[in-house]
Parts: structure tokens; C-alpha cells; sequence
């Protein structure tokens, strides 16, 4: 059973998962997540596709953090995650990811010892790149990178190099994975595949089949409302 709750200090949101039995997919959503297994953390980066699994019925506690704020909290850029797993120590070292993870194991609340952590990180880092803020609300409003860049300052070569540094991939990929999550959610919520392409920026309903085929790896039939 999955569950999450915002996490506004540490600029995401938390979530709790119970691992299937058997395999299950996890979808890319264009953000980076810090994942409490009980034994370790593990940096979980920004994926360009979908990702296999399998469990045992194992309890996962984790961070999602909002597109763009990862790099603050772990202080390396976004790019280094792409399509990735790594352990905690690996980033932080081991000495530090050790008492986080022993914070971790005997915490009532590991969740919130997850989110304070960030928090801290993120108080260390200092205000964001501005062009994370510029980048995000150019695609909210549906505009051309080239106008983006323009807005930004830089060229579109410069603000590519930004948004993979920000975000793990370019604007034009956060864009479509971002267009894929509003659609999948809609469809999820019982919205009928034409109207959820329509509401999500689709051309039609055969572009958001594409789409959501290529980042996902199933037709958007598979996604059923679950209520």
C-alpha cells in the first residue's frame, strides 16, 4: 500500500510503500528520491523511463524531492543520478550517511528524520540556481525553451547544460515526463483517455498514446482508476 504526505520544509513530499509480491514498474516522474530500505539510503535519480522492480512485501520510506532540488540536498549535480541507484554514502560518505541511517533505525518517525536531514541540507545550500525557478514556470506556462532561454539569459545550449545539472535531463524531457504524470493521473482518476490528452497538452489521443507507451513501457489502458 503506498501512501505520502507533503513535506514542505524539505521541498517534497514524503511516502511509505509496501512492496509487491512479485515485480512491479515504477514510472519516471522527473525527480530525485531519498529511500529508506532499513538498512541503508539509497539515491534514487531522476529516470528518463521505466524502472523494474521486485519485493517481498518490504516496507520503503521515502523522499521525493520537487524537480530542481535534489542537487541542493546532495550537493552533486542531478545529471550524476540519471536513470540511477546509488547508496547514500557514495554521495555523502560513508561517516555521515552512516548517522543518518542509524538516526533512521531508530526513529519512530523515519519519514520525518529523512525530511529534517534535507531540510538542514537545503538551509546549507542557500538559496537555489534562478533558473530552476525560470525553467519550471516556463513549462507550467507552455512556452518555447527558445523563449525560456531568452527569459533566463543564456543561450539554449547554456540553459540545457543548467536544466541537466537541475533536473537530470533537459527542458524538453522534463516537459514530456511531466505532460505523461498529469495524463497518467488523470486517466488513474477515471478520465477518459481523449479528454485526459486534451487537458494534459496532447495533440489528440494517439499523441498521448505515444507518449505515454514510450515513457512508460505499457498503453495507457493500463492504467485503470483504482477507486
Amino acid at each position: 500500500m503506498y501512501t505520502e504526505r507533503a513535506a514542505p520544509e524539505a521541498r517534497g513530499t514524503l511516502w511509505r510503500n509496501r512492496l509487491p509480491s512479485g515485480p512491479y514498474r515504477v514510472l519516471p516522474d522527473g525527480c530525485l528520491d531519498l529511500i529508506w530500505t532499513g538498512g541503508e539510503v539509497i539515491v534514487a535519480g531522476p529516470d528518463t523511463g521505466p524502472r523494474q522492480g521486485s519485493g517481498a512485501g518490504q516496507i520503503y520510506i521515502g523522499l521525493r524531492l520537487a524537480s530542481g532540488t535534489g542537487p541542493s540536498v546532495l550537493g552533486v549535480p542531478a545529471r550524476e543520478f540519471t536513470d540511477r541507484q546509488v547508496p547514500l554514502s557514495d554521495v555523502w560518505g560513508g561517516a555521515r550517511a552512516r548517522e543518518l541511517a542509524e538516526r533512521l533505525a531508530g526513529a519512530n518517525a523515519p519519514g520525518r528524520v529523512l525530511a529534517d536531514a534535507a531540510a538542514a541540507r537545503l538551509a546549507e545550500a542557500g538559496p537555489a540556481d534562478p533558473v530552476v525557478g525560470a525553467a519550471l514556470a516556463g513549462l507550467d506556462a507552455g512556452e518555447p525553451v527558445s523563449l525560456t532561454a531568452v527569459r533566463a539569459g543564456l543561450s539554449e545550449r547554456q540553459l540545457h547544460r543548467r536544466c541537466l545539472d537541475a533536473f537530470g535531463y533537459g527542458l524538453k524531457t522534463l516537459a514530456r515526463i511531466r505532460r505523461m504524470t498529469r495524463a497518467v493521473s488523470l486517466i488513474e482518476a477515471g478520465t477518459p483517455q481523449a479528454e485526459a490528452a486534451f487537458r494534459a497538452g496532447y495533440a489528440d489521443q494517439a499523441h498521448l498514446a505515444r507518449e505515454v507507451k514510450a515513457l512508460t513501457g505499457v498503453p495507457p489502458s493500463a492504467f485503470r482508476p483504482t477507486g
